[in-house]
Formats: C-alpha cells, sequence, structure tokens
C-alpha cells in the first residue's frame, strides 16, 4: 500500500512494493524489544531482583486481564496478547521522540496488525478444536448464517485497522493544531493527552484482540459439547 497518499512518506521502492518510514520504524522496534527483553530475561534467578521483579509484575498483570477473558486457555494466547500490547504501547508512545512517528498512524500498519489478529482467531481455532469442528461452527445453527459469519470477520478486521489508524492520527493532527495555534505555551498538557490516549488506544486493541481470540476458541467448544449432549441423548434414546 503505497502512503505518500495518507501522509506517510516512502524512502524507498523495491519493484511495486513501497517501504515506508512506518515499515521500517515497526521492523526496527520490533527488533529492538526482541533484544530488549531478551537480554532482560537470559539470566533470570529464583530470589529476583529489582528489574525482575518489575517484568514480573508486568507479566502477572497482563496474565490476570488475559485470564479473566481466556479463562483456561491463558497459557496458550498470552505470548501472542502481550507481545501485542506491549508492541503497541511502545509504538504509540514512539511519537513523543523528536524526529520520529508513530508507525500506528499509517494505515499500512495498522491493517497488518489486524490482519494478524484475523488469522490468529483462525489459528487458535484451528488448533484447539481441530479443522473440521471449526469449520463446523459457521454452519451452527444453520448454514443459511455462513455469509453472515464471513461477513462478520472482514468488518470487524476492518474496523480494528480502521479504528487505531483514525484515532492515532487525529491525536496527532489536534496536537499539532493546537501547537499551531498556541505555541508552546501548552506542551506537558499536550504531552500528557498523547501518552493517555496512545496507552488507551493500545489497551482497546489489545482487549479487542484478547475477545476475538478467546471468543473463537470458546465457540468452538460450546459446539463441540452441544454435539456431544446431542449423540449422547440420541445414544440413551
Amino acid at each position: 500500500m503505497n502512503g505518500e497518499g495518507l501522509g506517510v512518506a516512502n524512502l524507498f521502492m523495491f519493484g511495486s512494493l513501497a517501504f515506508s518510514v512506518s515499515l521500517l520504524t515497526s521492523i526496527g522496534l520490533t527488533l529492538l524489544l526482541g533484544g530488549l527483553f531478551f537480554l532482560l530475561t537470559r539470566n533470570l534467578q529464583r530470589l529476583p531482583g529489582g528489574m525482575q521483579v518489575v517484568l514480573e509484575g508486568m507479566v502477572s498483570t497482563l496474565e490476570g486481564a488475559v485470564a479473566q477473558v481466556a479463562g483456561k486457555h491463558t497459557a496458550r494466547i498470552m505470548p501472542f496478547i502481550a507481545s501485542l500490547w506491549v508492541f503497541l504501547v511502545c509504538a504509540n508512545l514512539l511519537g513523543l521522540i523528536p524526529g520520529l512517528e508513530s508507525p500506528t498512524r499509517d494505515l499500512s500498519v495498522t491493517a497488518a496488525l489486524a490482519i494478524l489478529v484475523f488469522l490468529s482467531v483462525h489459528w487458535f481455532g484451528i488448533t484447539t478444536q481441530g479443522l473440521k469442528a471449526y469449520l463446523r461452527h459457521y454452519l451452527t445453527p444453520s448454514p443459511i448464517l455462513l455469509p453472515f459469519h464471513i461477513i462478520s470477520e472482514i468488518t470487524r478486521t476492518v474496523a480494528l485497522a480502521v479504528r487505531l489508524f483514525g484515532n492515532m492520527m487525529s491525536l496527532e493532527m489536534a496536537a499539532l493544531l493546537i501547537l499551531l495555534v498556541a505555541g508552546f505555551l501548552v506542551p506537558v498538557p499536550i504531552l500528557m493527552l498523547h501518552v493517555v490516549e496512545a496507552l488507551v488506544q493500545a489497551y482497546i486493541f489489545g482487549m479487542l484482540a484478547l475477545i476475538y481470540v478467546a471468543g473463537g476458541i470458546q465457540s468452538q467448544e460450546e459446539s463441540s459439547s452441544q454435539e456431544q449432549k446431542t449423540e449422547q441423548g440420541e445414544l440413551h434414546e
């Protein structure tokens, strides 16, 4: 996707592919976070020190939030949702660093994240219940509902991408307009607004992803349990 129409600069072209600042920023941020957490977790101690206590507190908080929605599937979903939350928080706050821009103000980036969530919903559903049981879910309670299930999957993925992109773009535009009108007399309130909104948008995106993934797994289980009850009832008859 060409980002020039959305105010996103392209650094160079490789054939028909455009490599934008947002894409390279996202790749760099991913590598930086991966290397940072590798260094922080390679020498974990049985008796944790200061930094390990902070990390364990963060993980416990995220795990508690995931457990409230995913239940017994927390351990399975936790790595994906926690990674998504950490990336989004850092990406949304990246625009506060002079010379850098939040990659989530680019629709290409938010669309890629939404597609990742879309694929994860089906991946967790298939690996948990099996392909046959997962596909049967879309025909329950009637095959007539299949087109509506497909439309629902597509529309919520589009909404997930557009919501994050629109909110982050509007936040940066509003901050720019206020600074142009009021000058640099109000930098602290604008800074705090950016921080709060960035954290809120990261939380909303991650929570919606969690709900979609957990809902997909649990819906398959409900379908399976209903079928088992029906089969048992037929056997008793």
